[in-house]
């Protein structure tokens, strides 16, 4: 399969549908469609989910409400298997939160003339400090 010359629109859209649905709580639920039921991981501030189902469960009992988010850069590698390699950086607030720095990763795999992300990589950018 041919790199997609397009990775970099298709990344970008994807980052904006992706947040758009994820930062409105009542949207947030429909995310599983980007999912694949068995073949899709997720690792989210270090612990391993595989499965749309195993993701979505994380994802809905995340507990705050209202985000704000500024993303900073949105990098796209297209993948000799025709998928895109997705790394955005950017920071959040959540609820009353202060804000944090965050990136998170995402491999997009082609199916029929679309994607599903197989792979999502979520980490806050908290360091401990002495």
């Amino acid at each position: 399969m041919a790199l997609n010359p397009a990775y970099e629109a298709i990344g970008k859209g994807f980052v904006q549908q992706y947040y758009a649905m994820f930062d409105d709580p009542a949207q947030r639920p429909t995310l599983i469609n980007l999912y694949n039921a068995e073949t899709s991981f997720m690792t989210f501030e270090g612990m391993q989910l595989q499965g749309a189902v195993k993701i979505m469960e994380k994802l809905n009992s995340l507990s705050f409400q209202k985000i704000d988010r500024v993303i900073t850069a949105v990098d796209s590698q297209p993948m000799f298997d025709g998928g895109i390699l997705i790394n955005v950086l950017g920071r959040l607030k959540a609820d009353d939160d202060p804000p944090h720095a965050y990136s998170q990763i995402f491999v997009l795999k082609p199916l029929g003339n679309s994607f599903y992300c197989q792979h999502d990589i979520f980490r806050l950018g908290i360091h401990d400090t002495a």
